[in-house]
């Protein structure tokens, strides 16, 4: 990931100096396993507990340019540090992919946990918004073309409702997740046995997987790549519609934007939705992320290392872009201009359109033939399309099927009580709770 778009706390976890404390980790706690055995003399063991420290990652490099193997010239590494005679110890009855997949079960795990704090964060940031704008009119789209009156608060109530979906998912990777292996080359112990595994596993708060190759099978992988590749799309789609409220002919709803900030380097009047954008176009590698961690899922017989390049890549990657868009979406909403006046004004600019339900339902109740009724209002309604009306209750007043309403049968028609008088149930049930 280029620097641009990380976050501390993906780096914190995905830097190599971090992959080289999580493989230490493992090896320690494999040693100390076989040690509460007594297959490692106690004054050895504590040897390792007391030197075992995370090689540098230069030195497992200069090492890998003699060894091809980045976990072989880890241990050696790590052997260095440790010493005679406790070294020979480490990696006992270990492969590569123990070592290594039990790793990225931590990093992954680790990683969704601090995913999981940033998504609850811009949970309260949007309900704390969706009460602001609870009863702030507007007008709904379908299709982008004016539908019905809703409120601001209620399309807000929608995407915290859909934020505790995606709350729900990440806690389900993150038990998908947290699986690792201790099973050896093809998953058979044949130098250890499932308990040691389990021992070693609950040492690093993990779960056994419970019948691996020599890797932990790659549909789990995948599986945590559509969830952030869902979340993504969730984010995603908040963010479509703040550039669509952007607009300069609709400005409902503005991103923030900062004294000095620029727009563009040619037009000095220009203020663009450029946060939405970029989440927009990060949703769209996390997509990729998650066509790549399916791709992964079929590897030869017990392993290939088809999917080990791709997953250097794309998990730090999906993480950092996961985390930096919560974020940015985070601080986008917290500080989102809203403009009332304007929402009411548009709702208001098709002179009454957005009420033709309304009046076909009172025709309904009246008595009317559903058909006739229809064609009655839509009669009425393109009139006022076509300008041939000055406004759709002027020209309702021209059609029969109206004429027997009442004056405050049609102010009924015509109130927005009939879109607002469910507002505080859908709150109700999407978690909102009242402050």
């Amino acid at each position: 990931m280029i620097s641009r778009y990380e976050t501390e706390a993906m780096r914190r976890i995905w830097g190599e100096a971090a992959q080289m404390e999580r493989w230490t980790r493992v090896e320690v706690a494999a040693s100390e396993a076989w040690a509460a055995r007594g297959q490692i003399p106690q004054d050895e063991m504590q040897t390792i507990r007391d030197k075992a420290k995370a090689p540098s990652p230069d030195r497992v490099r200069e090492l890998e340019k003699i060894t091809n193997h980045d976990v072989v010239a880890f241990v050696r590494a790590l052997g260095e540090i440790v010493g005679e005679p406790a070294r020979r110890h480490l990696h006992r009855g270990l492969t590569s992919s123990d070592v290594v997949d039990t790793a990225l079960a931590m990093a992954v795990s680790e990683s969704l946990e601090v995913l999981v704090d940033a998504v609850k964060e811009l949970g309260l940031v949007i309900a704390r918004r969706a009460r602001e704008h609870k009863l702030t009119p507007c007008v709904g789209r379908t299709h982008g073309v004016h539908a019905e009156p809703t409120t601001f608060g209620v399309r807000l109530a929608g995407w915290y409702a859909e934020i505790q979906r995606h709350l729900e998912r990440l806690r389900v990777a993150r038990m998908e997740a947290a699986h690792g292996k201790m099973s050896g080359a093809v998953g058979t112990f044949s130098q250890s046995d499932p308990e040691l595994e389990r021992v070693i596993l609950e040492n690093l708060d993990l779960w056994p997987e419970p019948v691996a190759t020599q890797v932990v099978p790659r549909d789990r992988h995948a599986f945590i790549f559509g969830i952030l590749a869902v979340l993504g799309g969730g984010l995603e789609r908040f963010a479509v519609d703040i550039r669509a409220m952007q607009r300069t002919e609709v400005r409902e709803a503005e991103e923030p934007f900062a004294t000095g900030q620029t727009g563009s380097s040619a037009m000095p009047h220009k203020r663009n939705p450029i946060t939405s954008e970029r989440v927009a176009g990060m949703a769209r590698l996390l997509r990729g992320y998650m066509v790549a961690g399916a791709e992964d899922v079929a590897l030869w017989h017990e392993r290939d290392i088809s999917h080990s390049s791709v997953e250097r890549v794309a998990f730090p990657d999906a993480f950092h872009l996961a985390h930096y868009m919560v974020l940015k979406m985070t601080e986008l909403i917290d500080g989102l201009r809203v403009y009332p006046e304007r929402m009411k004004q548009n709702l208001d600019s098709t002179r009454g359109l957005v009420f033709s339900q309304s009046v076909l339902g009172v025709l309904l109740d009246a008595g009317l033939e559903r058909q006739v009724a229809y064609a009655a209002v839509q009669r009425a309604a393109m009139r006022v399309w076509e300008n041939q009306a000055s406004d759709f209750r002027s020209a309702l007043a021209d059609e029969d099927a109206v004429k027997a309403l009442s004056p405050a049968t049609i102010d009924r028609a015509f109130s927005l009580d009939h879109y607002f008088k469910h507002v505080d149930a859908l709150f109700k049930r999407a978690g909102i709770a009242e402050r």
